[in-house]
C-alpha cells in the first residue's frame, strides 16, 4: 500500500505529463489537438488510475449500506474534487484549450435511483468514506434506471435510460453468486464503483447484475415481459406493479440484491478470518428503507443451512448485525407481501418468515399490531426489521417523533432502547464545491477552507451580516447562476426566462403529499390576478422537475395541468411579461445542479406529517435559497435554525393533521365552497381556457379528486399559502433583507451536511473505527 501511495504521489506530480500520455496512447494526439469526447476518455482514465492506487478504507468492522437505490449522479466532477485534482486538471486543460465543466457534461448520469432514498444513500456513502470509515453501498446495476422522462403533447412519455457504456466508472469483477428463486437459479456479477472519500480513502458502491438481461425484450417505451425473469431482472427500477406479474418481480429484485449481499458479507468475513458467531462485532447491516428486508430471513437461512448454527443461534447474531432505516409514514410505501407471494418467488424464505412471526405471536400475543403476518397473510416487512434488528431510526426530528408517537407507537412500547434519531444530511462537495463552484470560492476566500472538512465552519460567514460588499457578493453570485440556467434551458427546453424575475423552485418526485398540485393552483390564482390587472412587483419564474411513476395516474395528471399552465401563461402578452412557468424535462441529478445554486424561493410544501424529511430542503439552503415551506420533515429544523426571520412557514401543523385522519373529518368541498378564491383556483383546471390546450380525461379526473376526495389536504392549506408566499415575493424587493436572509441561510446549513448524519449513525449504531 505504501508502494501504491508513492506511485500516486508520483502520478499527480506529473499530472500534465501522463495526462498526455493517456491521450498520446488512446488516440495518437496531444490533448490540445483532441476532441472533448476524447479528453474525457482521458481524464477518466487517469482519474480511475488515481483511485486505484488510493487507499482502502479498512478496519475490524465495516458497515454494508443496503438500498434498492443510489442516485450517484455523475461521477467525475465529485471524484476530481475528492482526489483534490480537479483545480490543476481544470487548468492543465485550459492551457491546452479544453473547458473542463462542458468536459464533465459529457458523462453519462448513472441510473441507478429515483429521488431522496436514492439521493441520500449516495451521499451517505460519499461521507462514509470521507470520514475514513470501513463501509461499502450494496444494490442493483439497473440497466434503464427508473425511465428517461419525455413530454409529448403535454403528457408524461418515457423511455429507458440508457446509461452504461463500454467504458466508465463501472467496474466488472470476478465475483459471482448463484442465487436461487421458486423453480429457477441464476448467476449474478458483482460490478463496483470506486467511492472516492474527500482527501481520503476509498470505499466501494457493489451493484450485482445478471449477465443473461436483455434489452431488446423492451417495447412501446418502457414496456417488457416482466414474467421472463432472466431477461428483465436488473432492466428497471420499480418496474410497474400495477399488476401480480409486476409484484413479483420485484420481490425477485429484492430478494436477488439481499441474497448476494449476504453472501458477500459472509465471504468478506471469512476472508477476514473472522468468526460468524461474532459477526455483529465486525459487520453491520444497514437496511435502507423496507426494500433489502429480506436481508434478515435470508442471513438466517445461510447460516443455518449447513447445520454450523441451531436457528435461535443464526436468529440471535443476525439480530445483532441489522438496523433499520424508516423513510416514511406512508401506508402504502410500508411494504406489505402476500405470503403467496412469496411462496412463489422465495419459497426457501416462507419457513424461517413464518418461524419468526410465531415468535412474535407467542411473545406478544392479542397484539395484532405488531405481528409480522397479519390476518390478511401479508408479511410487513418493516415489522420484521424493527423486531429482528437492533436499531430503528427515523430521518428528521419531528419525523421520528411520529414514529414514537403514532405510526409505530405500539412498537416504540416494546422497543423504546431501539428508536433514535439521525436527521437526514448531503454532501456538500457535490452541492456545493462541485454545482456551485463560484459559491464556494467565495466562501473559501472570505472565511478560509475549512468549512469543507467542518461544514459548522459556516456560521463565520454570519460575522459579515452587516457587510454590504459581502452580501452584494453573493446576491451576484446568484444572479450569475440564475444566467446560467436561463442559458441552458433556452437551449434544452426552448423557453426563454427572465434573469431580474423570483426563481420561485418546487423540484422532486411527483406526489400527492409533496402538494405540486397546491403551487399550481396559486400559478392559477396569481394568473387570474395579473389578467384582471394586479401584476406583481417583481416578475415571477415558476420551475418544475418531477417524475411521476407510471402508474400514478393522478401524479401524470399533476403534471399535465402544469404543463398545460406552461402553455397558457408563457404565451399570454398579458401574462408572460411577469410570469414564466417551466416544468423542465426528464429530472435528474445533472439538471438539479444547475437549478439549485439558481433557486430564490424553496418550496417545500409537503402537507405536515407527510414528508419524513427532505434533502432538497438542504442543498436548495446551503445555496442561499430561502424556504417556503410547512411545519414538515427538516423544514422543521430548518426553521429552528435560521430563525422565524429567514423562513416563511404556512399550513396546519402534524398533530392538526394527524386528528383530521383520525377523525376522518375533512371534507375538501367544504373548503372549496367557503372560499371564492378556492373555487376560482380549481374552477379553472376544467376552464375553457385550459381545455383549450389539455385533455379532457385528465383535467376533470384532477378536477374531481380535489373536489371530492384530495386526501392530502391540498385544500386545507391553499389560502394560507397564497398569503405567505404573496408577502415572501413582496419581501424579496427588499434587497438588503433579502440578501441576509440568503446569507442566513448559507451559515446555518452547516448541520445538515451528511458528515454530520454519518457520524451520528456510527456513535450511535455501527461503532466503527475511524481511518484517518
Amino acid at each position: 500500500m505504501v508502494q501504491a501511495q508513492i506511485q500516486r504521489d508520483v502520478m499527480e506530480l506529473n499530472m500534465e505529463t501522463r495526462l498526455e500520455e493517456i491521450s498520446k496512447a488512446r488516440y495518437g494526439k496531444t490533448i490540445a489537438d483532441c476532441t472533448d469526447k476524447e479528453v474525457y476518455y482521458t481524464v477518466l482514465e487517469y482519474s480511475k488510475e488515481l483511485a486505484e492506487l488510493t487507499k482502502p478504507i479498512e478496519g475490524e468492522k465495516k458497515v454494508y449500506y443496503i438500498s434498492a437505490e443510489f442516485l450517484i449522479g455523475k461521477l467525475m466532477s465529485n471524484n476530481l474534487i475528492n482526489l483534490g485534482i480537479r483545480d490543476k486538471v481544470e487548468e492543465i486543460l485550459e492551457a491546452k484549450g479544453h473547458n473542463l465543466a462542458l468536459i464533465e457534461e459529457l458523462e453519462p448520469e448513472p441510473s441507478l435511483g429515483n429521488g431522496g432514498l436514492g439521493r441520500l444513500a449516495a451521499c451517505f456513502i460519499d461521507s462514509i468514506a470521507t470520514l475514513g470509515l470501513p463501509g461499502d453501498g450494496i444494490g442493483l446495476n439497473y440497466h434503464m434506471g427508473l425511465f428517461k422522462q419525455v413530454f409529448k403533447d403535454r403528457i408524461q412519455g418515457t423511455e429507458p435510460n440508457e446509461w452504461i457504456e463500454n467504458e466508465g466508472w463501472l467496474r466488472k469483477t470476478d465475483t459471482t453468486f448463484d442465487v436461487s428463486f421458486g423453480g429457477r437459479k441464476v448467476k449474478s456479477r458483482l460490478y463496483d464503483i470506486d467511492v472516492v472519500g474527500y482527501n481520503n480513502g476509498v470505499n466501494k458502491l457493489h451493484l450485482f447484475d445478471i449477465e443473461t438481461v436483455d434489452e431488446s425484450i423492451i417495447k412501446d417505451g418502457i414496456s417488457f415481459d416482466k414474467e421472463d425473469i432472466e431477461k428483465n431482472l436488473t432492466l428497471f427500477l420499480y418496474p410497474d406493479d400495477s399488476d401480480e406479474a409486476g409484484n413479483l418481480l420485484r420481490i425477485y429484485q429484492q430478494y436477488f440484491m439481499v441474497s448476494n449481499a449476504a453472501q458477500l458479507i459472509i465471504k468478506e468475513m471469512k476472508a477476514k478470518g473472522f468468526d460468524l458467531r461474532e459477526l455483529d462485532k465486525h459487520c453491520v447491516i444497514q437496511i435502507n428503507d423496507t426494500h433489502p428486508s429480506m436481508v434478515i430471513p435470508e442471513l438466517i437461512r445461510i447460516l443455518t443451512d449447513d447445520k454450523a448454527f441451531t436457528l435461535d443461534e443464526a436468529i440471535e447474531v443476525v439480530s445483532k448485525t441489522c438496523a433499520y432505516t424508516n423513510h416514511t409514514i406512508l401506508a402504502e410505501a410500508l411494504e406489505k407481501w402476500p405470503v403467496k407471494y412469496l411462496e412463489k418467488v422465495v419459497p426457501q424464505l416462507v419457513p424461517i418468515i413464518k418461524e419468526l412471526d410465531a415468535r412474535i405471536q407467542k411473545k406478544y400475543a392479542g397484539n395484532d399490531r405488531v405481528q409480522i403476518i397479519d390476518k390478511d397473510n401479508r408479511v410487513h416487512m418493516a415489522h420484521m426489521d424493527i423486531h429482528y434488528g437492533f436499531s430503528v431510526n427515523g430521518v428528521a426530528a419531528i419525523h421520528t417523533e411520529i414514529l414514537k408517537d403514532t405510526e409505530l407507537n405500539h412498537f416504540y412500547k416494546l422497543y423504546p432502547e431501539k428508536f433514535n434519531n439521525k436527521t437526514n444530511g448531503i454532501t456538500f462537495r457535490r452541492w456545493l464545491l462541485s454545482c456551485n463552484r463560484e459559491l464556494a470560492a467565495f466562501i473559501s476566500k472570505t472565511i478560509g477552507d475549512g468549512y469543507k472538512k467542518n461544514a459548522d465552519d459556516l456560521q463565520k460567514l454570519l460575522e459579515f451580516i452587516n457587510d454590504d460588499q459581502v452580501l452584494e457578493e453573493i446576491a451576484n453570485i446568484k444572479k450569475t447562476k440564475k444566467q446560467q440556467l436561463i442559458d441552458y434551458v433556452k437551449t434544452a427546453e426552448n423557453v426563454t426566462l427572465n434573469p431580474d424575475s423570483i426563481f420561485d423552485i418546487q423540484v422532486k418526485r411527483l406526489h400527492e403529499y409533496k402538494r405540486q398540485q397546491m403551487n399550481a393552483l396559486y400559478i392559477i390564482h396569481k394568473y387570474l390576478e395579473i389578467k384582471s390587472g394586479k401584476k406583481p412587483e417583481t416578475p415571477l419564474t415558476f420551475i418544475f422537475g418531477a417524475k411521476a411513476a407510471p402508474a400514478y395516474i393522478i401524479a401524470q395528471d399533476i403534471i399535465h395541468l402544469l404543463l398545460c399552465l406552461q402553455e397558457i401563461v408563457n404565451n399570454d402578452p398579458d401574462v408572460s411579461p411577469y410570469m414564466t412557468v417551466l416544468m423542465v424535462e426528464n429530472y435528474n441529478v445533472a439538471y438539479a445542479e444547475k437549478i439549485i445554486p439558481a433557486c430564490d424561493v424553496s418550496e417545500q410544501i409537503s402537507l405536515a406529517s407527510k414528508e419524513a424529511s427532505g434533502t432538497g430542503n438542504m442543498k436548495f439552503m446551503l445555496n442561499g435559497a430561502v424556504t417556503l415551506g410547512t411545519a414538515d420533515g427538516a423544514n422543521v429544523e430548518i426553521h429552528g435554525l435560521v430563525g422565524d426571520d429567514n423562513i416563511y412557514v404556512f399550513g396546519q401543523d402534524s398533530d392538526t393533521i394527524i386528528k383530521h385522519y383520525e377523525k376522518a373529518d375533512y371534507v375538501s368541498k367544504d373548503y372549496y365552497n367557503n372560499s371564492a378564491v378556492i373555487k376560482e383556483a380549481v374552477d379553472f383546471i376544467v376552464s375553457d381556457a385550459v381545455m383549450k390546450v389539455g385533455h379532457k380525461e385528465n383535467l376533470e379526473r384532477l378536477y374531481n379528486e380535489l373536489l371530492n376526495k384530495d386526501w392530502f389536504m391540498t385544500l386545507i392549506d391553499l389560502e394560507d399559502y397564497i398569503a405567505v408566499k404573496d408577502q415572501c415575493f413582496a419581501d424579496y424587493a427588499d434587497r438588503k433583507k433579502w440578501q441576509k436572509m440568503m446569507l442566513t441561510n448559507i451559515a446555518k446549513a452547516g448541520f445538515f451536511s451528511s458528515d454530520r448524519t454519518i457520524e451520528e449513525y456510527n456513535r450511535d449504531i455501527w461503532h466503527l473505527t475511524k481511518e484517518v
